[in-house]
């Protein structure tokens, strides 16, 4: 194992002068490394839920609590700055993709593209196959637009008033909605959780979504296995077609709803993600296409198209939680994300360069003896850190951050990190009930989060899942160096 003070032969010339700088410097006791992120944890936790401060306030007094703990051990600001940087730097090319998202998203709701999925999904629907057929239209509706929250607010309100008419439970039908939003957001290469778990980890984006593969389809056909079994408890239920007729209408009399039209963009960037080219590239690309189809077919005016993927405006269908998803998306729509992300790296920076990381990590790898146990270790951190900061952003970046090197050192592609990490953090934060997941699921479905936490069955399965197949040695990828 290398010693914490021993710059890796895989460092860039600004990591490895950085280093040199640092070794002139002593690391930080173990006490010293619990103290300081137990005092980030406690501020997290208490400006969240005791004194309700905004998470980007909460995450500069955190920066400053770090920075002192830094500066205690001789380190200038000068030095620290460079730490900041260092962290921001290496997560630059996904920075990138987060603008691209809310572009991406502004468009497909121009061109039509959402429009046409709910309008041709939701008459899936019927009776017999409610439950998985809900599963399998979130599954395309958040895996298409990257965000389970506006799956949940939009779709998963409409399922659930279906559902009510039906007579089926609704902690049920809020597990189902949860569950396949949570599955499309996942894998989704416009999602903000996955380029950040990707983007942390220093893994390319497919290859994080190709490891991600490995664990979740199993654990979806078994969820969906499950949903057609409970769904056949309720099959002399009559649908409400007044409800779906009515959304239809509405999409129809707003969009020109030609599907092989309006899917082109989702088709293009699903090619060009499959032929291996930049995410970047295939974004654009998608962009584009959607633009030009809002000008040309949807008839829009071009200067509102363009104005659009700065920062969208609602739809005109007449129906408001309709017309609220039709309004997503938009650069200006990912500032919150963005900012809280390029804080979060900079406090990550300080906490690895200035050794707290390493220090703990040293710690906790003298009781890791086998890469299960390591999976295992870091699906669960994950976990704990959602239940004591109640944000999965700040629990991707820091965990990925404190079990990186450990991976390295274990020859594990960088891709199982990242898988690892959003199993423990961005599945679970919607079983908690004060996270600020689980409070907004709550309040839209109109459902306790313990009451629809048995029935999140992706959610609750995808980590078991996980930790089963590394206990069987199935899907840990290895790097080029161990094989």
């Amino acid at each position: 194992m290398t010693h914490p003070g021993t710059p890796s032969s895989n460092n860039s010339p600004l990591e490895t002068r950085l280093e040199a700088l640092l070794a002139e410097k002593r690391l930080p006791s173990l006490a010293h490394a619990v103290g300081c992120f137990c005092g980030v944890f406690l501020m997290i936790s208490s400006g969240l839920f005791i004194f309700e401060i905004s998470l980007h306030i909460i995450m500069f007094l955190a920066l400053i609590w770090i920075v002192i703990q830094a500066s205690w051990l001789g380190h200038s600001f000068i030095i620290v700055r460079q730490m900041m940087n260092h962290g921001i730097s290496k997560a630059l090319p996904a920075l990138y993709i987060f603008l691209l998202i809310g572009m991406v998203i502004a468009s497909y709701m121009q061109s039509g593209t959402i429009a046409s999925l709910l309008y041709y999904g939701i008459d899936w629907l019927s009776p017999v196959i409610f439950l998985p057929a809900g599963l399998i239209l979130c599954c395309f509706m958040s895996l298409a637009t990257g965000t389970s929250w506006g799956t949940v607010g939009t779709l998963g309100v409409v399922l659930m008033g279906i559902g009510e008419t039906m007579g089926i439970p609704l902690p049920l039908v809020a597990g189902m909605i949860i569950s396949g939003a949570t599955f499309g957001d996942k894998l989704s290469p416009i999602s903000d959780t996955t380029n950040l778990a990707a983007m942390s980890a220093d893994t390319p984006l497919y290859r994080h979504i190709h490891s991600m593969l490995y664990t979740t389809v199993p654990t979806f056909l078994i969820v969906l296995c499950l949903f057609i079994a409970f769904g056949l408890q309720f099959t002399d239920t009559v649908l409400p077609r007044t409800d779906i007729d009515e959304i239809r209408s509405a999409l129809s009399g707003a969009y020109r709803l030609t599907p092989w039209i309006t899917l082109l963009p989702l088709a293009a960037m699903f090619f060009l993600s499959i032929k291996r080219y930049a995410p970047e590239i295939s974004m654009s690309a998608s962009v584009l296409l959607a633009a030009l189809i809002a000008i040309l077919y949807q008839d829009k005016n071009g200067i509102d198209v363009l104005n659009a993927l700065w920062l969208n405006t609602d739809g005109s269908t007449g129906i408001d939680n309709l017309d609220a998803l039709l309004g997503r998306g938009g650069i200006y729509s990912m500032a919150w994300t963005l900012l809280l992300s390029i804080m979060a790296l900079a406090l990550g920076g300080i906490l690895h360069h200035a050794g707290f990381l390493r220090v703990l990590l040293v710690n906790i790898i003298m009781h890791i003896k086998r890469i299960s146990t390591l999976i295992a270790t870091t699906i669960t951190a994950g976990f704990i850190s959602n239940i004591a900061m109640g944000e999965a952003y700040i629990a991707i970046i820091l965990n990925c951050q404190l079990f990186k090197s450990t991976y390295e050192e274990k020859a594990i592609d960088k891709a199982v990190l990242s898988r690892s990490v959003e199993e423990g953090a961005t599945l679970t934060t919607a079983l908690i009930p004060w996270t600020t997941t689980g409070t907004f699921y709550a309040a839209t479905l109109g459902i306790a989060t313990l009451d629809y936490a048995p029935y999140a069955l992706l959610n609750l399965l995808n980590p078991f899942v996980s930790i089963i197949m590394a206990l069987l040695g199935w899907g840990i990828l290895r790097t080029t160096a161990s094989r």
